[in-house]
């Protein structure tokens, strides 16, 4: 998609800090990190959103998947444990319409359950 960031991210248009990338996805800091880990996971396929991932496009949510389980070890966050959150449209909070999640960590969460 032209107007998508992420879709210029994976395309190395936009320069990032990118963390972590294979042929399905692309992984970069935040630039409005909320803890010392604040990393984005972007599928390089565009899709708006959870809820519109087609089953011949699961393969890109088994590579985030396998992309957290990598960069929260080498962050040093897995055992210690982080949030994974992907926020599914406006009042989710999804502000980027294009499917990503973060890996969120480093220090003590409070909330959820």
């Amino acid at each position: 998609m032209d107007d998508c960031i992420f879709c210029k991210i994976a395309n190395k248009e936009i320069p990032s800090t990118i963390v972590y990338e294979d042929d399905m996805v692309i992984a970069f800091n935040d630039l409005n990190p909320v803890a010392p880990v604040h990393i984005l996971i972007v599928p390089k396929k565009h899709m708006t959103d959870i809820l519109n991932v087609e089953k011949e496009d699961m393969k890109y949510i088994e590579a985030v998947v396998e992309a957290i389980q990598k960069i929260t070890k080498e962050k040093g966050i897995a055992e210690s444990g982080f949030r994974v959150v992907n926020n599914c449209g406006e009042d989710g909070g999804q502000t980027v319409k294009h499917i990503h999640f973060h890996i969120i960590g480093g220090e003590t969460l409070g909330g959820m359950a």
